[in-house]
């Protein structure tokens, strides 16, 4: 038997967890350590995948079946294409720099009822929502990937309800109801969506006899499995209505800002560069290759929330003076964006909207764990209680500023090209839905650089004329991801040699095909 690499890069987090939550209470700073050494580790097993991955070979490559539950047609089946190996691969490169963002975060913290904020834990759950996503993407068993898909909201709950930003430690009980509302929201949405999906799962289980999506996408293509429409309709609601919540797409938009608002800085970049592409991700998996003919007949309404998403959220953006529910709505709108490009059933929107998985994770992570150094340094998530940050702490304004550049899509930086992509596979079918989509680019532009003129520029204000520039750390962090949002702003060929083979499986799965450019014949 080969080296189970997947169930590897995936365990290892997993048993790093309960290693780190084991430390005894006095060794912080070790379990801080071993969580980070674990990442690292698991990040030298995912560039191991991705170095075994052929972008020209089968579909699921690497792949895992294991009998598991034999009475109900579960197995344990693992298996990557190159979408999940480039999000597997996002995933183990963002939970170090993460970790170390978050090196303070969860140390003692003693105000007037000598609280005690529990390291290990905090680490531990980072490294268990590290392995659940990781698993969620390799999982071709639908019944396997449901589990997972709900385990991580049990460790995102924790994370958000117990450990709160450090601009609230003046507050405790205040705080502790903002973070505990929070976290139920965000627990509450997302049960509620898993539950839908879970009667949706029983459903394709009653039709087609087993939880394999190998399986059934291959009986659905040559004819021996026929749903009924309807049946189709229903059951491609119930998984899409489950990843819709978790992606986040408008109406069900409402849990992220609270959630990313009252999280650490670290923990919200879990949140939105990490656990949320697990939904965009099982809308490509899932609802395109085992529903395709619902997929076709939803696409139009989907459009129309994609694109209502990216205006809604980039509108909110502009009116907000938390720094952090601006990004959070930020992400609301270039969420739409990815919806927009997956369901254009085009192999430039959804090549497009894969890369944007990749780079709105990097891009994010760059500007909220820099804003993040910011507000912990000034004790306020308030836009106007900065002012004039430029001048006192000029590495840290650059670095915010290229995370804002980015997060606009300047031309040069890697969501430039994934933004384009979209837009260009958005306006070959729907032309209408990509021009309006246009004026989410204007409005990003708008709440980015107002954002940067409020905070960096202008007079310095006294209680931040002190504030001190990116540590040796900080920098360990911020670095690289610039690097990479340069490098995949000017190169993205990596990426996209990557996904674009898996991407024609999506097309071929759903029977599409590029629509023609109509040109006029030459005369």
């Amino acid at each position: 038997m080969s080296f189970p690499l997947l169930t590897a890069t995936a365990a290892l987090p997993a048993i790093g967890a309960i290693a780190t939550a084991a430390v005894p209470a006095a060794r912080r700073t070790a379990a801080k350590w071993l969580a980070l050494l674990v990442s690292l580790a698991t990040l030298a097993l995912a560039i191991v995948v991705l170095v075994r991955f052929d972008p020209d070979g089968a579909r699921y490559q690497l792949t895992e079946s294991h009998a598991w539950i034999a009475d109900f047609g579960v197995r344990y089946e693992l298996g990557v294409d190159g979408i999940g190996v480039a999000l597997l691969a996002l995933t183990a490169l963002l939970i170090p720099f993460i970790i170390l963002a978050g090196w303070h975060d969860a140390d003692p913290l003693e105000t007037g009822s000598r609280r005690w904020r529990p390291t290990q834990g905090f680490f531990a759950l980072i490294l268990a929502v590290e392995a659940m996503v990781i698993i969620s993407f390799e999982a071709t068993d639908v019944f396997l990937f449901y589990i997972f898909f709900e385990a991580m909201l049990i460790p995102m709950y924790f994370l958000i309800g117990g450990f709160g930003d450090r601009a609230h430690a003046g507050s405790d009980e205040k705080a502790a109801a903002q973070r505990s509302y929070a976290a139920v929201k965000f627990l509450l949405y997302n049960l509620v969506g898993g539950l839908i999906m879970l009667a949706a799962v029983i459903g394709l289980y009653v039709v087609a006899g087993n939880f394999s999506l190998q399986e059934i996408a291959e009986a659905r293509a040559n004819g021996s499995l026929d749903m009924a429409t309807n049946t189709e309709r229903w059951l491609f609601l119930g998984f899409f209505f489950a990843f819709a919540v978790k992606a986040p797409l408008w109406p069900l938009h409402t849990w992220l800002p609270n959630a990313m608002g009252e999280a650490t800085a670290p923990v919200a970049v879990l949140i939105t560069a990490v656990v949320d592409k697990v939904g965009t991700f099982a809308m490509l998996r899932f609802c395109l290759q085992l529903f395709p003919e619902a997929s076709k007949w939803a696409t139009p309404a989907i459009m129309v929330l994609a694109v209502i998403s990216i205006i809604y959220g980039a509108l909110l953006a502009v009116g907000q003076r938390d720094i952090k529910r601006l990004v959070a709505y930020a992400s609301i709108s270039h969420f739409g964006f990815i919806i927009m490009g997956i369901f254009a059933m085009t192999s430039q929107g959804q090549s497009g909207a894969t890369l944007y998985m990749v780079n709105h994770g990097i891009s994010t992570a760059a500007l909220m764990l820099v804003a993040g150094f910011l507000i912990s340094r000034r004790g306020s998530r308030l836009i106007a209680d900065y002012g004039g940050v430029q001048k006192v702490a000029p590495v840290l304004a650059g670095t915010f500023l290229i995370g804002g550049l980015a997060t606009l899509s300047l031309p040069g930086l890697a969501p430039f090209v994934s933004e384009f992509l979209v837009l260009v596979g958005t306006f070959a079918r729907y032309p209408a839905i990509g021009i309006i989509a246009t004026f989410g680019i204007v409005l990003a532009a708008l709440y980015t650089l107002v954002l940067y003129q409020r905070t960096m520029t202008g007079p310095v204000k006294l209680e931040v004329s002190a504030m001190p520039d990116l540590r040796a750390r900080e920098l360990l962090v911020v670095a690289p991801l610039v690097v990479l949002l340069i490098f995949l702003g000017v190169y993205p060929k990596p990426v996209t040699d990557i996904v674009n083979p898996a991407v024609k499986s999506t097309m071929s799965d759903v029977h599409k095909k590029d629509p023609k450019p109509e040109v006029e014949a030459a005369k």
